[in-house]
């Protein structure tokens, strides 16, 4: 029971962090992978793929091929709507970080 209420709350914290790097620059699937991985994140492409497809069906990064040597990448950067997303809940987490740190 546990574990699946840390993977909930996880969950949001990927998505974020997704919106982050889309807002920096476009990225591909599996550079996104190993940059969660280097954060701690247990992830799979099995799992991080139907995020990004998810996050791409709700509006919030929009998805683009491009041939890099002979091979097609998908790229996927942020849209309006995942910065005001984005935006809303940096908001959030920074009140949440002031909240608990005082405890």
């Amino acid at each position: 029971m546990q574990d699946q209420i840390i993977r909930k709350l996880f969950l949001g914290f990927i998505q974020i962090h997704i919106l982050h790097h889309a807002k920096k620059e476009p990225f591909f699937g599996s550079w996104m992978m190993e940059e969660l991985q280097s954060h701690g994140y247990d992830m799979s492409s099995g799992t991080l793929y139907p995020i990004l497809h998810n996050m791409e069906s709700k509006g919030l990064l929009e998805r683009e091929a491009q041939n890099v040597g002979g091979k097609i990448r998908k790229y996927y950067k942020i849209t309006h709507m995942g910065n005001k997303v984005l935006e809303e809940a940096k908001t959030k987490a920074y009140e949440l970080i002031n909240e608990i740190k005082e405890e």
